[in-house]
């Protein structure tokens, strides 16, 4: 399976704005530093987050994004699929037409991959990853950053 940086960088901004969502909203400007994103791309990721009921955005002062539901209803999985990414390792997309348009010697195998890759991200929320601790060390020092980088 070849992750695009499209499902690989949602992924990322929603984990960024988890940690961060019990402070108010979020501004996007503030996660693509941290992130090392650029806000255009982050503008349209979350356009389709929002579209999919994952987050929800405020305007004016103080205004970003929230988090649409609760951490430990958000799989990995979910987030994945709200910006139209797939998790497919054949190379037919499951249409079984492979090999000069008939299905080839691995289908099954593959197929058989794509449910245990898809079993294990719809296992995994944002609130499972919030709890690691490597992940919240990181999270500390992207803020120590952004904090260093907003004073200069």
């Amino acid at each position: 399976m070849k992750m695009t940086t499209k499902g690989r960088y949602a992924v990322t901004a929603l984990l960024d704005l988890a940690l961060h969502d019990s402070k108010g909203s979020v501004n996007l400007a503030d996660i693509a530093k941290r992130q090392d994103i650029s806000s255009t791309y982050l503008e349209q990721l979350f356009s389709k987050l929002k579209k999919r009921g994952l987050v929800a955005s405020a305007r004016g002062p103080g205004g970003g994004y929230r988090l649409a539901q609760a951490p430990e209803d958000i799989s990995i999985a979910k987030v994945i699929y709200a910006v139209d990414e797939p998790i497919d390792v054949t190379r037919c997309g499951g249409k079984q037409n492979c090999q000069n348009d008939v299905r080839c010697l691995t289908h099954d195998l593959w197929m058989e991959l794509n449910l245990h890759i898809s079993g294990f991200l719809n296992g995994i929320t944002l609130a499972d990853l919030i709890q690691r601790n490597n992940v919240r060390q990181v999270a500390e020092r992207q803020d120590a950053i952004l904090v260093q980088l907003q004073a200069s």
